[in-house]
C-alpha cells in the first residue's frame, strides 16, 4: 500500500515563510513526477510546482521566485519551501506523485497518488 503524508502547514502572517514536506512509502518500485496542488475555498484545485525524477521543474506564475520545490529521490520526498507568502497563497495544499508500485514481487503500472492535504492560511 502506497501512502503521501504532508506535514509543515500552518498559520503565518503575509511575509512569512513556510516548509511543505511529503513522503511517499510502502511497497514502491520507483517514482516519477512529484509535486504540489492547492485548492481554495470555491475553487478548482490547481498544479503549484512539480519537479520530474530528473529534475524538471514547473511552477505555476502566480508563485514564481517565491516557492521553491525540492525533492530526495533516495528518501522519497518531496518539499515544497514557501516565501514571501500572501493571503491568496490560502489553501489546503496537496502532495501529488506518480508511483510505480510492487505488485508482489513485480512492477506495476504506474498511478497516480493524493496526499490528504496540509492547510496552508497566510494572514494579512
Amino acid at each position: 500500500q502506497v501512502q503521501l503524508a504532508e506535514s509543515g502547514g500552518g498559520l503565518v502572517q503575509a511575509g512569512g515563510s513556510l516548509r511543505l514536506s511529503c513522503a511517499a512509502s510502502g511497497s514502491i518500485f520507483s517514482i516519477n513526477g512529484m509535486g504540489w496542488y492547492r485548492q481554495a475555498p470555491g475553487k478548482q484545485r490547481e498544479l503549484v510546482a512539480a519537479i520530474g525524477s530528473g529534475g524538471p521543474i514547473k511552477y505555476a506564475e502566480s508563485v514564481k521566485g517565491r516557492f521553491t520545490i525540492s525533492r530526495d529521490n533516495a528518501e522519497n520526498t518531496v518539499d515544497l519551501l514557501m516565501n514571501s507568502l500572501k493571503p491568496e497563497d490560502t489553501a489546503i495544499y496537496y502532495c501529488n506523485a506518480e508511483i510505480i508500485p510492487y505488485t508482489g514481487a513485480l512492477p506495476s503500472d504506474a498511478l497516480t497518488y493524493w496526499g490528504r492535504g496540509t492547510q496552508v492560511t497566510v494572514s494579512s
